[in-house]
């Protein structure tokens, strides 16, 4: 094992989610070739030690066919460049220490920290787990389906898993493919009983939970919940949460200002020009920029040098 695989491997074993197992073979790969032939990929290498929380896509899939190409001397096509390219730098090591934290929670589905109470759930988790007509509509399914077919290595059996806006990348169900007919019938039974799956034989009561996801922050509140917005969630730490990721400060005032330095820029873009065309250099140039924009000729020239940087 190379050094640098050795330490990418330390990195990734504080993450959740099994990471260092599954990304293991992908970085050998990866470090096996020379760094001049994987650097188009280092972009990609860079968001591999980054929460899949925030993950737009599976890097690792991407990482790993690019790495075969390039391995075989092939060059990237311009459609993974580009897709390279769009792709922003990662977030800084204090995001993903927050939500490296969160993951460990999410992967248990332990969401305590971020609830005053778990009386309201326990008390419906109770009333399913003893309810005999849930029991006898679960034996009906087992009848009907090879549920083995469709269980995890931990027994679990999920329904479909609802999305932003409730978009469903599908919601079209072939009743002539056995495994989309279990689905909807699975559906529909977790549907009647606010579940998100069974393990085993064991019904598996929805959460409120709050996950953070590449794009925002989502807060699901089940339906049988009789939601108290006071008293059922810990405010503060969802906001810490989703702060880490703000950029700055927001508000009105500051759009405000946002709106007129966009102005001034637009404004500064044309008097550099003609700044040039007048031969104007030194203090003549600042005094000229400054008159142009109305400022006071004392201001500092490196808020203009701040002000070029933001817009032009």
């Amino acid at each position: 094992m190379t050094a640098a695989l050795h330490r990418d491997l330390k990195r990734l074993k504080a993450l959740a989610f099994h990471r260092v197992e599954w990304a293991e073979e992908v970085l050998r790969h990866y470090h096996s070739l020379h760094e001049e032939v994987v650097q188009p990929l280092r972009p990609l290498y860079d968001w591999m030690f980054v929460p899949t929380t925030l993950w737009p896509f599976n890097i690792q899939d991407v990482l790993d066919d690019c790495r075969a190409a390039l391995e075989k001397g092939k060059r990237l096509n311009p459609h993974l460049r580009l897709l390279i390219d769009l792709l922003p730098e990662p977030p800084s090591e204090a995001v993903c220490a927050v939500v490296a934290e969160h993951e460990h929670h999410v992967h248990k589905g332990v969401y305590e920290n971020l609830l005053v109470t778990k009386a309201k759930y326990c008390q419906t988790e109770l009333v399913i787990r003893t309810n005999p007509e849930l029991r006898r509509q679960w034996q009906r399914i087992k009848a009907t389906f090879n549920v083995q077919a469709y269980r995890d290595h931990k027994g679990v059996i999920r329904r479909t898993m609802g999305a932003e806006r409730n978009l469903r990348p599908s919601f079209s169900v072939n009743l002539r493919r056995r495994d989309e007919l279990f689905q909807a019938t699975f559906d529909a039974f977790c549907l009647r009983w606010n579940l998100y799956g069974m393990q085993n034989d064991k019904p598996l009561l929805l959460k409120l939970s709050v996950n953070l996801t590449p794009y925002g922050t989502m807060i699901h509140i089940p339906a049988y919940w009789s939601f108290d917005p006071k008293r059922d969630i810990r405010w503060s730490a969802i906001a810490k949460l989703h702060r880490i990721r703000v950029p700055g400060r927001q508000g009105a005032r500051l759009a405000e200002g946002f709106v007129q330095r966009m102005k001034d820029a637009k404004k500064l873009c044309r008097l550099d020009k003609q700044a040039a065309r007048l031969g104007l250099k030194g203090d003549k140039k600042h005094a000229f920029l400054c008159a142009g924009l109305r400022w006071d000729p004392r201001t500092d020239d490196k808020r203009l040098a701040r002000l070029r940087k933001e817009f032009l």
